[in-house]
């Protein structure tokens, strides 16, 4: 925790230097405001897919499909309000209930193709991440559906205490998952799946249930995030919600300290990692950057934390810096 807390820091830093007014909060119609705010409201859709991803990536997995997943959630909670579109909390429960039905189907799918039938989870989540998109142009009739109902917007855009409410369907999140990984053998049956599934097997680790239920909670969080993005832009767009989310998450996981290897895992490190995309995001507007530099600065992220990760090259930079440390001496 302690790197990518310092990396946050240190681009709020660098913000707050180039802007000074970047790090001030201010109180206005029982309302907090302020770039702080704003970073951790942008936030928070990447930061509960990437708390269902963490759990996959834990147990060896992958799931490239939560873009695809959000999507469909989206579109199908925008088609249950439909015209319902009145004052009454029906549709708004109806619209929820609908979305985290599709998410938790859509990562049963994905669960059981990799812990029954034995696929690749790269392969297995590929063919939700291509066919999703479609099934949900299907429910659109290929059209943006619009929102207009008060109550469905709160989701994304209310306040509560004077704070976003979407960062309270974070914290809850990751409360939720983190007490059953803590405080029960969840955890240490999660990173003995990671580290050594057969062993796992062996001891008597039910690994095919686990991973199902992996793949369904993180199916379940892109859909929350689904609706949390719809309810943001009051549409559903089956084309374009949650695009390339999948880099984002995985990227935020790894930034966290989750070893992609598995076994290792850091949830409160996956929110801070998705902090940090979010706030280089900020960054790269603030100072003027042409957006599509954006892709580039990522990918050359996702590059570093995969040499960082990687035993052989960490192998090779102790062996060379041993090497001139013998030459310094000699």
């Amino acid at each position: 925790m302690f790197w990518p807390l310092l990396t946050l820091a240190l681009l709020l830093l660098g913000n707050g230097l180039l802007n000074p007014g970047f790090l001030s909060l201010q109180w206005r119609d029982g309302h907090l405001y302020g770039n702080l705010v704003d970073i951790a409201n942008r936030a928070a859709p990447l930061a509960l897919v990437s708390l269902g991803m963490t759990l996959v990536i834990a147990i060896r997995g992958l799931d490239i499909s939560v873009g695809a997943v959000l999507a469909i959630s989206a579109t199908a909670a925008a088609w249950t309000i439909g015209p319902q579109q009145g004052d009454g909390l029906v549709p708004l429960f109806l619209a929820i209930a609908a979305a985290l039905a599709i998410g938790a189907l859509c990562g049963l799918w994905n669960g059981v193709l990799v812990a029954t039938v034995g696929m690749q989870p790269i392969v297995a989540t590929l063919i939700l991440m291509v066919a999703g998109r479609g099934i949900a142009q299907l429910l659109s009739g290929g059209q943006v559906l619009t929102i207009y109902y008060p109550p469905y917007a709160f989701l994304g855009k209310g306040f509560l205490l004077g704070v976003p409410f979407s960062l309270f369907v974070v914290a809850c999140a990751f409360v939720s998952l983190q007490g059953l990984l803590r405080r029960t053998a969840l955890g240490l049956f999660v990173r003995s799946i990671g580290h050594n599934p057969l062993a796992a097997h062996v001891a008597g680790v039910r690994a095919r249930a686990i991973t199902i239920a992996a793949y369904v909670t993180c199916a379940l969080t892109a859909s929350v995030a689904g609706l949390l993005v719809s309810s943001n832009v009051s549409s559903a767009d089956a084309n374009n919600a949650g695009l390339l989310l999948e880099l984002d998450a995985i990227l935020a996981v790894a930034l966290g300290g989750t070893a992609l290897g598995g076994g290792r895992f850091h949830l409160a490190g996956s929110l801070v990692g998705a902090l940090i995309i979010q706030t280089l995001t900020t960054t790269i507007y603030a100072v003027g950057v042409p957006p599509q530099v954006n892709m580039v600065v990522k990918a050359l992220l996702v590059f570093a934390v995969m040499l960082l990760q990687s035993p052989e090259f960490r192998a090779w930079v102790r062996t060379l810096t041993a090497f001139h440390g013998r030459e310094r001496q000699s």
